[in-house]
């Protein structure tokens, strides 16, 4: 389903697949998220937003996505940056064998922690963060091993 949601003035198109399915995808500005709603911080209020409310938005119409910026990860070997934030935590080193879903690290933008996950099974070949490190939109996170 798609759906437009305004964040201070600015409208995003949002397509939000099977929300029965883990993860969740969620394809904004043609930029693909997987999203894990069950995933809350500790001690933080349920956020989710039911299927219910989702139904009631508007959809609209979508022009089709660009094509992947120029460094964009197309080989998958690769965790990026969702958004620009600082890394809280670390949970995988090189060689680790991570199954899809696997924590790898966690996040932290305008206060608010979010757990990246592997989005497959694999090996980890590097690490490119530490804890306390800042990182930058679409920044490498994670290699996978070939």
């Amino acid at each position: 389903m798609k759906y437009t949601v305004k964040i201070e003035g600015r409208a995003f198109t949002v397509e939000v697949g099977d929300l029965q399915e883990r993860p969740v995808k969620a394809v904004i500005e043609g930029e693909t998220f997987e999203v894990w709603p069950e995933a809350t911080p500790e001690g933080a209020a349920d956020q989710r937003i039911s299927p219910e409310r989702l139904s009631a938005a508007a959809p609209v119409a979508v022009t089709p996505p660009a094509a992947a910026p120029a460094g964009a990860n197309t080989s998958g070997r690769t965790i990026l940056a969702p958004i620009p934030g600082v890394i809280v935590s670390v949970a995988v080193q090189p060689g680790a064998a991570v199954e899809t879903g696997q924590e790898v690290c966690v996040l932290e933008a305008m206060k608010m922690k979010s757990p990246i996950r592997a989005p497959r099974a694999g090996v980890i070949a590097a690490v490119h963060v530490s804890a306390g490190q800042q990182v930058k939109h679409r920044e490498a996170l994670v290699d996978y091993a070939a």
